[in-house]
């Protein structure tokens, strides 16, 4: 069984016992979190599609560490101009363990 859930503005295919990293949630480690945004759920050939979201569908994930990814390096430079500009940015991000899925 899949499905497909929405958090911090991105869809996200997942199964049960898949690990995974989403954006920042205000959550303890070692808790459980509701997904309660259930955009589609499969299991075999059936498809269960919501509209947009599926009524009393919810995932349930385990919160197993909170980190920050790997630096992104941005560069502006204009020729000529002695115009040179360097940024870095570390996006947070929570690391889920998928425990359940309920299909509503």
């Amino acid at each position: 069984m899949y499905a497909v859930i929405v958090t911090g503005g991105k869809q996200y295919r997942v199964m049960q016992g898949e690990v995974l990293r989403v954006e920042l949630l205000d959550a303890e480690v070692d808790s459980t979190v509701q997904f309660e945004q259930v955009l589609m759920v499969g299991e075999g050939e059936g498809v269960k599609v919501g509209a947009p979201t599926i009524a009393g569908a919810s995932v349930s994930a385990k919160v197993r560490a909170h980190g920050r990814a790997d630096k992104i390096r941005i560069v502006k430079f204009r020729r000529r101009k002695h115009h040179r500009k360097q940024m870095g940015h570390r996006q947070h991000y929570t690391e889920v363990e998928i425990t359940g899925i309920q299909a509503g």
